[in-house]
Order: C-alpha cells, then sequence, then structure tokens
C-alpha cells in the first residue's frame, strides 16, 4: 500500500488531540458502510484488533452506501481541504482495486453544466486542480453540442470537464472492503446494538441482539442516518436523516451506446441540484435529486418514490435531455442523506465518555472520501493527526 499518506490542510496546531491507542488495542466499529468498513479496514492494517457490526450487512438496501453507484469528483469550490481529501481518496480506490483485483472507479470524467459567465462551486477548485496535475476543460456551448448531441445547452453558459473524476460501484465496494477488512484478519458480527455500562467517563462494553456484550478499548460509532437516533441526547440536532430520491430511466435502445459513455454530470443551477450517473452497469440512465428531501427514518421508512418529486425531475430530464421526454421509469430508490448543519464530517468523542468516537455526517458526498478518512480516522487513532477543528461536535 502507499505510504504517500493524506497530508491535512489545517493547521496543524488546531484540532483536538485525542490519547492515542497502542498496537493490539480492541478497537470496536460500529457500521459497515463507506465510512466504518474503511476505518475498521485501515485499523486492522494499523495493527489494532478490530471487531465491526452492522445490523444489516455492507451494502444493504437501507445504508445510504448501498445503491448502484456514487460520484467521485473533487470539485468543492474553495475548500482546498475537500479536494485533497478526495484527491487522496482516489489514489486509495485504485490502489485497493488493484490490489484486490476488483473494478470499481469508473473514470467517466465528471461533466458540470454552468449557467452562468462565472460558476465559484467549480472555478474556485481550478487553483487546486491545477496544482494536482488535474485540470479541468472548459467547453462552450458549441463544444458540448459537437460532443454531445443528446444534450440540451439551450439555457447554459459553458461546461466544465474534470477528466479525473467518475462514478464507484457504491454496494460492490461496501462488499469488497468487507472482504478485504475479513481477509486481513478482521472479526464480523452481524447485530444491532445498545450501548451498555457506563463506568468513570467509559464505555464498558455494548449490548448485542441475542443479550451477549462486547468489550474493547474503544467504540468507534460510524452508523450513518442511525447516530442520531442512537445518541439522541447528544446527535439529534447535529444528524438528521432525509429522503433523497434517485431514479433510473430506460434510455431509447437506438441510443443506448451514446446514454451510457455520458459522463457524470452535475446541473448547477442552485436551485433543484440534479445530478446524473449514466451506465450503472445497465441499470438504466440514473438521476439523482441532491435537494434536500423530507425527514425519513432509515429502518422504517418505504422506500417509494414521491410523485410530486418525480414529476418535477421528469421535467427537467426532458428538457436537459430531450431524447428521455417519454423514457419510462425502470427502477427508482431512495437513498436516506446523514446530514449535519453545514455539510462537514463528524468525527469526535463523546462529551462525558472518552473511548466513544462518533464518526459521521455524510451529508450526501462521504461516500467517495471513504477511504481518505478511514486512513486519517486511523492516523488520529494512533495519536499521527488531530481531529480537525470543522469536524468536531461543538463547531455548530
Amino acid at each position: 500500500m502507499s505510504t504517500n499518506t493524506f497530508a491535512p490542510v489545517y493547521n496543524k496546531n488546531e484540532g483536538k488531540a485525542i490519547e492515542p491507542l497502542k498496537k493490539g488495542s480492541r478497537v470496536v466499529v460500529i457500521g459497515a458502510g463507506a465510512f466504518g468498513g474503511w476505518t475498521a479496514l485501515y485499523l486492522l492494517r494499523a495493527g489494532f484488533e478490530v471487531t465491526l457490526l452492522d445490523a444489516w450487512g455492507p451494502g444493504n438496501s437501507r445504508s445510504s452506501s448501498g445503491d448502484e453507484t456514487r460520484v467521485i469528483r473533487s470539485t468543492y469550490g474553495g475548500n482546498q481541504f475537500y479536494f485533497n481529501l478526495n484527491v487522496r481518496a482516489l489514489q486509495l480506490w485504485k490502489e485497493n482495486e488493484q490490489q484486490w483485483k476488483t473494478k470499481l472507479f469508473q473514470n467517466k470524467g465528471v461533466l458540470w453544466f454552468c449557467y452562468d459567465e462565472h460558476t465559484p462551486l467549480v472555478e474556485d477548485s481550478v487553483p487546486f486542480a491545477k496544482a494536482h496535475g488535474m485540470e479541468y476543460e472548459k467547453l462552450s456551448t458549441d463544444e458540448l453540442n459537437k460532443r454531445y448531441p443528446i444534450l440540451n445547452t439551450g439555457d447554459l453558459h459553458h461546461a466544465y470537464l474534470d477528466q479525473y473524476g467518475g462514478c464507484l460501484r457504491a454496494r460492490e465496494a461496501c462488499q469488497a472492503v468487507f472482504r478485504a477488512f475479513l481477509n486481513e484478519g478482521g472479526q464480523y458480527l452481524q447485530s444491532v446494538v445498545q450501548p451498555g455500562k457506563i463506568l468513570n467517563g467509559r464505555l464498558e462494553y455494548i449490548l448485542l441482539a441475542n443479550g451477549n456484550t462486547l468489550k474493547a478499548n474503544r467504540f468507534i460509532f460510524a452508523c450513518g442516518s442511525w447516530l442520531g437516533y442512537l445518541f439522541p441526547e447528544i446527535l439529534s440536532n447535529i444528524i438528521t436523516c432525509s429522503k433523497q430520491e434517485v431514479y433510473y430511466f430506460g434510455v431509447p435502445e437506438t441510443q443506448a451506446d451514446q446514454f451510457d459513455k455520458f459522463p457524470v454530470w452535475v446541473d448547477v443551477d442552485g436551485k433543484n441540484f440534479y445530478y446524473g450517473i449514466p451506465g450503472n452497469n445497465y441499470r438504466g440512465f440514473k438521476i439523482g435529486v441532491d435537494e434536500r428531501g423530507e425527514p425519513f427514518h432509515p429502518s422504517t421508512g418505504d422506500r417509494i418514490y414521491n410523485t410530486t418529486v418525480l414529476e418535477k425531475a421528469r421535467k427537467f430530464i426532458a428538457h436537459r435531455f430531450p431524447d428521455l421526454a417519454k423514457a419510462p421509469l425502470v427502477e427508482n430508490r431512495v437513498c436516506p442523506y446523514e446530514n449535519s448543519p453545514d455539510g462537514n464530517f463528524l468525527f469526535d468523542q463523546h462529551p462525558e465518555v472518552d473511548n466513544i468516537l462518533f464518526l459521521g455526517g455524510g451529508s450526501g458526498h462521504g461516500f467517495k472520501h471513504g477511504p481518505a478518512l478511514g486512513e486519517m480516522v486511523s492516523l488520529i487513532i494512533e495519536g499521527k493527526l488531530k481531529i480537525p477543528p470543522f469536524f468536531l461536535i461543538n463547531r455548530v
């Protein structure tokens, strides 16, 4: 594996240091999604004894990581931290998939549809892209029309193509990480959990569904949209869950190749925040609604689309891709977002229990960062890094 570990873009004198764990200490990670799975794997590789738990298993259909695909892009406006975090993540995705001989990253590129002459969300990332040798290509509407004839550019000013981005096989990736974790010596238990007895500011054990208990030196709760429900007194207003809808449309049979080869795309209109992932292992032309949806319970909520949200998405897709005006809906999914108030991730200690750590707040953009975040958490647990100030609970 690479030794070029992620260098955080924040003042090294800032942040929160936690008591480091000795190698061989036991760590329990609750949640086998994008954050928990990668964290368990990198802790294992760092020499800790790691047990991973999940109620329904890695990549399950209730999780935020359980769909076919997720976007991977570095563009974050002027936020250099997340740009660099994604660059490191992309490196780790490639290294691990080579080691596992499993193709997870699809280098389709990411095409940003810009309505105005200046689009800070994209343009402010240009200096970071240049610094990493990952420059964007700016395309006029004439160039877009020649390259992508299925696209309606009538209301666009231009577009940017990030040739280094694309999408990831989400569900398959969670299961690939899980297999690697087991193959490298990790332990796994499938069970819902509850925090057990707290004594002198430390959690003594967690309680499993069968009544057994599990002890560890440190417990990392990386259970996604369930975090706010599991620790309501601390996180109910910090981690909230929303219902985000994803649709798969059937493309015309005479144009299937054009649609499947189209880049991942993001519509930067500042309103509905639609994005799309073509191909999806021939499941259909995927369109996602990134505008925050209604409150949703990840355990009990039905995965049924809202007709109003779907009709709005249909109007958009018919406008941007006219050949899909009458496209049938072939599948739909609900992706629960675990939102933080400011969109930053959460990694911090329980304020009253020093061996409980919270990891979450993916906010719809966390999946791609999984390996770099897992590596970073491992370095923090080892005492080699501090927790970034903007990951802490008390930032809000």
